[in-house]
């Protein structure tokens, strides 16, 4: 017998499928949504249910959008002929916190990863080759950090340096604020290799 009535347990069960709820976290969740009001609830249930009926992804970037081309696509004053390619929406986000990029995205949705089963082919790299027409003056490899970033990375440079296009990937090093002590090994070995003359 479980120790939660039926439509709890089954809140519970669905609240654990979302990426980094565990259990009990999803339970945590489960009794202060059943402690709202149903109005509060509703409301929320409402906006799940609208976001994914009204959200899609942009034709050009892939980036998520209500409208097609994205608000950042269809800008006339973004540079067009300087993309920078991240690997999820998400990173959209973050690179736009920055107010300080002002080129146009593609979003290639994953990162290569063989033990995953994640290839090339099941990211948005073919698109990202048509996109790159005569005016495209530099794409900017904005892929993380980390095994999976940097082969994919490393795989885009292949592709794209024969078409005749700039490619540079993004630096990595330490970030501000912190002591040397504190940071890994890897991250200060890529601060080395990015060093640049004062």
């Amino acid at each position: 017998m479980s120790r939660y009535p039926k439509p709890m347990a089954r809140l519970i069960e669905e609240l654990t499928r979302l990426p980094g709820i565990g259990p009990k976290t999803a339970q945590r969740l489960a009794f202060f949504l059943i402690n709202q009001s149903p109005a509060e609830v509703q409301a929320l249930a409402d906006s799940i249910v609208e976001a994914k009926k009204r959200t899609n992804y942009c034709s050009q970037c892939f980036h998520f959008t209500e409208e097609d081309p994205c608000p950042i696509c269809s800008d006339p004053k973004r540079n067009q002929n300087f993309i920078c390619v991240v690997e999820e929406p998400r990173d959209v986000i973050a690179m736009e916190r920055t107010k300080s990029f002002e080129g146009i995205y593609h979003v290639l949705h994953g990162a290569i990863s063989p033990l995953e089963g994640i290839g090339p082919d099941q990211l948005r790299i073919k698109e990202l080759v048509a996109r790159i027409g005569p005016d495209v003056q530099e794409v900017v490899l904005a892929t993380d950090p980390n095994v999976e970033g940097e082969a994919t990375a490393m795989y885009l440079a292949r592709l794209l340096k024969p078409i005749g296009v700039k490619v540079t990937r993004m630096a990595h090093g330490m970030p501000v604020g912190s002591d040397l002590e504190y940071v890994d090994e890897v991250t200060l070995a890529k601060a080395l290799e990015g060093r640049r003359e004062l």
